[in-house]
């Protein structure tokens, strides 16, 4: 996570925009007490709000749980996909 000023930010915004994308970074930019803005790049957001979606329902969210206690206790499987 990098933190930075507006003023900084506008310095160099091209910088900071390509650590985000390339280092997956999130930038928050300070605007004075308790303000700021978060960046995050786009595939990160996209990612959140799949997860989102996945966890909106109660039922969703226990057919991951138990997708993952499957998996951690070794009793997934590996099937290949027909083309």
């Amino acid at each position: 996570m990098v933190t930075t000023t507006i003023s900084d930010f506008r310095k160099d915004i091209k910088r900071y925009l390509d650590d985000v994308i390339d280092n997956f970074e999130t930038l928050i930019i300070n605007r004075g007490k308790d303000a700021g803005v978060v960046v995050i790049s786009l595939n990160e957001y996209n990612s959140l709000r799949s997860t989102q979606h996945e966890l909106s329902s109660k039922v969703n969210e226990h057919r991951l749980d138990n997708a993952i206690d499957k998996a951690k206790k070794g009793l997934s499987f590996h099937k290949d996909l027909i083309e």
